[in-house]
């Protein structure tokens, strides 16, 4: 057996010495194990770590295994140490949660020295957990009717979270009580019945955007954002929006262009909706579900309704107090290095800057403007007099988990879970840093960032973010709160590799590389930026674009290189089922030397790789240059040579089955990591479906809404709709909701207003109810049937054809809820789905019609359906036929 060297080994204190003894026979059971190459010299090399040991009621700073010290106590040793070292040095965390008081803050004196590392490991078996929480305790049972029970909350505390044996609880929200009137400071509202809620200054307005889905409007700062604004104060029928929040979010000027965009050239960069909110979140009134919570500051009481089997008198609640974890922040000299962190939970920490007057004034990927002249000057540079330079330079959303001007971090098999802000950040300086087999769920915002926005042409190669590899991770159900964001964002960086990821079930975006591209807008060139080299390769991406719109599995904008060779790379990756007018790659504004190839990209996709854009860089011409090459997609275009842009030997396809074996069995998590998919964090009922909305016909309602993307450990198995008033309902599967986007409820009554609530179910039980779709009227339906698709078009592949077409104008009646593809010889193909209903007459949108024999002309007819009939047909003739071998 090889030898570990321990330090300070003293006798054992009697309550300690069972557990300890156990502990040195795992350790020394696993010595192989313990001296693996970490992090640099091979095991017939590497010299006797340094172990010392830490556990949660540990103390003073000897780090025994017979006296472990506290984690603070481990740091101390560890920088007595780490001068001069001659071996790894490993602190080894027993089980158990680790609360701390205060972040663990590293520095140049944590690092590892003379080519060795730090290593804070759990110790074999052991799950230790680093808490930012305090634990609240002493529920009793405050409102019998209600079921709301509260619990005394520690003097001062502010959070945004609250956890009940590991779920996350829903702060208490709902629908506007009242009808809005926009002013210059708030609103006015057409009743005071808000004006006697208690802690008016906690209430917070959201704004959701997302799809116009049949009558739902979007009330957000574009369909991929979702601002939230804090209410300052409330008289009588006045309500005070609180700033800066309120003039970030309306006063964005606008350019007089003809752009139809603010400066910040995003968006048109006000509120959607006529600024009117969405619903309600975080008043004691609106607590009436089971799984709300609210913080009532002012009286020191925390209150919730518990769930389903919830018993509060003997349950864990954890309510998170700090906002980081551990920091690592260097310096362009000094930086923190040679630190890993294996096997370790990190989670309940939160962000309390949306709580303040700065709101979260959401731009992309959960940057947001702050400041008392964020709308007008943050991030505008040169396109406003006063804008602040670099371009696009928003606030960075923190990482409960942050490392700075830092290299050769490791994580490995960590868990960043039940966290408030993003998960982890690794920021401008971060370099060589590698996250590997880890699992990021439960995160309030971006689940990994990389890099930032701040620094596109950076003086000094310190200030780089370069040589990030993130591998064999698992990102799942996030974000839950800033729905906005991504679970890898990437900013200006280099020679970053993400491969062999799965991430499955998010709000957004999956993947985002880039900035800085928006200029293109106006036809100015993308920020030029130090970004090179990056490459996605072989992951797996299921279920993006879960609850908002207009992004994609994997986006990319700005300038990515400066050749096709240098430019970002795309390989190998598999793309399911992205909703929302969701990209599966999504090649936007100023995306320049991107190269996407032998891609597989299927199943309810809007668009599978973007579009071209002029380049407008000086001396260019034409669209930007790209490569898109031998993929496996639904959308079949034709190969074109365009200037710089290529678009060669793809393959038209109508389900992964169709795909390469080698691509689909290579993608995502290789064999050794998948243990970590069952990795799961808390269980309980599922949280409630989101983007609820409606429209009648004769004594029907046809209801469409989001599937839930957090199931809390359990798959949903069904969704029941419910009406109000009566309480009619229909309950469908979660299969045939993607096949139809919707379902109906019939025998309503002509001529009473009705709204819809939705349920989802696990095996644990039913979700919370969502929030009530807008009212609608059933009424006897004329006899409209929608007009004709326009602009179809046909691409044919190996016994397929991609079929292209654009939604009517004119719906008809009722709006559309599908399309119905005949011709000679195939049966008729019903086209139905979320995408399907929610598009407009702006929207492309195709569909792939297999089955089909090479060499056979068909001549499809395609109509469009609503609740009353289908239309006119329309026409188009292909040919299918094995896809060309593309040029090299």
């Amino acid at each position: 057996m090889t030898a570990i060297r321990l330090i300070n080994v003293r006798p054992p204190r009697i309550r300690r010495c069972r557990p300890m003894i156990l502990a040195a026979a795992a350790l020394l059971a696993a010595a192989p194990a313990y001296l693996s190459p970490v992090a640099h010299a091979s095991t017939a090399s590497a010299p006797f770590p340094t172990i010392l040991f830490a556990s949660p009621d540990g103390s003073g700073s000897s780090c025994a295994l017979w006296h472990p010290c506290s984690i603070t106590g481990a740091q101390a040793r560890v920088r007595s140490l780490a001068q001069d070292m001659s071996s790894d040095i490993r602190v080894e965390l027993f089980s158990g949660t680790y609360r701390l008081s205060a972040p663990l803050q590293l520095d140049a004196r944590d690092s590892g020295t003379n080519g060795h590392s730090v290593v804070w490991a759990a110790l074999p078996g052991a799950k230790p957990v680093l808490s930012g929480a305090e634990q609240i305790t002493g529920w009793h049972q405050s409102d019998p009717a209600k079921n709301i029970w509260s619990a005394p909350a520690p003097a001062g505390l502010q959070t945004r979270q609250l956890y009940v044996d590991g779920v996350r609880a829903d702060r208490a929200s709902g629908p506007l009580p009242v009808r809005l009137k926009k002013t210059s400071t708030g609103y006015t509202a057409d009743s005071d019945v808000m004006a006697g809620w208690r802690n008016p200054s906690d209430i917070e307005f959201v704004y959701s955007g997302g799809a116009p889905y049949w009558s739902l409007k979007t009330g957000g700062e574009g369909a991929w954002t979702e601002p939230r604004c804090p209410v300052g104060s409330i008289s009588g029928t006045t309500i005070t929006m609180a700033q800066p929040c309120w003039d970030n979010s309306t006063l964005r000027p606008q350019r007089t262009d003809g752009s139809g965009r603010s400066y910040n050239l995003v968006h048109n960069g006000n509120l959607g909706n006529g600024s009117i909110p969405a619903y309600v979140d975080n008043a004691y009134e609106l607590l009436d579900q089971p799984g709300e919570w609210y913080l009532d500051q002012s009286a020191n009481t925390i209150y919730y309704i518990p769930r389903a089997g919830e018993n509060l008198r003997w349950a864990d609640v954890e309510a998170p107090v700090l906002q980081q974890l551990v920091t690592g922040q260097g310096t362009a000299t000094a930086p923190v290095h040679d630190v890993t962190f294996s096997g370790i939970q990190f989670s309940y920490a939160t962000w309390l800057t949306p709580s303040t007057g700065e709101g979260f004034n959401e731009i992309q990927a959960n940057y947001t403007l702050t400041g008392p002249h964020g709308y007008d000057q943050e991030g505008l540079c040169q396109f406003i007099a006063g804008g602040t330079c670099p371009y696009g330079a928003w606030t960075k959303e923190p990482g409960n988990v942050s490392f700075g001007y830092d290299s050769d971090i490791r994580f490995e098999d960590d868990a960043f879970v039940h966290l408030g802000a993003a998960g982890l950040d690794l920021g401008d300086g971060s370099q060589n840093d590698t996250v590997e087999g880890s699992v990021f769920t439960d995160i309030s915002g971006n689940g990994l960032e990389i890099g930032g926005v701040d620094m596109p042409e950076p003086t000094t190669q310190a200030d780089h973010t370069s040589g990030v590899q993130v591998l064999d991770n698992h990102l799942y159900s996030l974000p839950v709160e800033y729905h906005g964001g991504v679970a890898i964002d990437v900013g200006y960086a280099e020679h970053t590799l993400i491969s062999h990821n799965q991430l499955d079930h998010t709000a957004y975006t999956a993947i985002s590389l880039g900035w800085g591209g928006w200029p293109d807008k106006i036809k100015v060139q993308a920020t030029p930026n130090y970004s090179n080299n990056n490459t996605v390769s072989d992951n797996y991406i299921n279920d993006a674009m879960q609850f908002l719109a207009d992004g994609g599995g994997i986006y990319t904008q700005g300038i990515t290189g400066s050749s096709m060779d240098t430019g970002e790379h795309l390989t190998g990756n598999v793309i399911t089922n992205t909703l929302d007018n969701g990209h599966a790659m999504y090649c936007d504004n100023g995306c320049t030397f991107w190269t996407a190839s032998g891609n597989v990209l299927t199943g309810n996709v809007s668009n599978d790789w973007g579009a071209r854009h002029a380049d407008y860089r000086p001396g260019a011409s034409g669209p930007d240059p790209l490569l898109v090459s031998g993929n496996y997609w639904w959308q079949g275009d034709h190969d074109s040579v365009d200037g710089n842009a290529v678009v060669s030997g793809n393959h038209v396809i109508a389900s992964v089955s169709q795909a390469p074996v080698s691509i689909v069995r290579n993608a995502g998590l290789e064999p050794r990591y998948r243990w970590i998919l069952a990795d799961r964090f808390g269980a309980s009922v599922p949280e409630a479906p989101g983007q609820v909305a409606a429209f009648a016909a004769d004594g029907t309602a046809y209801v469409g809404w989001n599937p839930t993307f957090v199931d809390n450990g359990s798959p949903v198995t069904s969704y029941t709709v419910t009406a109000y008033p009566g309480g009619a309902s229909a309950t469908i599967s979660p299969a045939d909701l993607a096949k139809t986007g919707y379902t109906t409820i019939s025998g309503l009554t002509n001529g009473t207003a009705y709204t819809f609530t939705v349920t989802a179910h696990n095996r644990i039980g039913e979700s919370a109810a969502s929030l009530p779709s807008a009212a609608i009227t059933p009424t006897a339906t004329t006899t409209a049937v929608p007009g004709t698709p326009t602009s179809v078009s046909a691409d044919p592949g190996d016994g397929t054809v991609s079929i292209h077409f654009t939604p009517p104008a004119a719906t008809g009646a009722t709006p559309i809820i599908g399309y119905t593809i005949t011709a000679p010889g195939i049966a008729p193909v019903h086209v139905t789905g979320h995408d399907y209903v929610w598009a407009t007459s702006g929207n492309g949108l195709y569909t792939v019609v297999s089955g089909l024999t090479n060499g056979t002309a068909y001549t499809f007819q395609i109509t469009a359906d609503n609740a009353v009939g289908s239309s006119a047909p329309a026409s188009v003739t292909a040919t299918p036929g094995p896809a060309p071998v593309p040029t090299p």
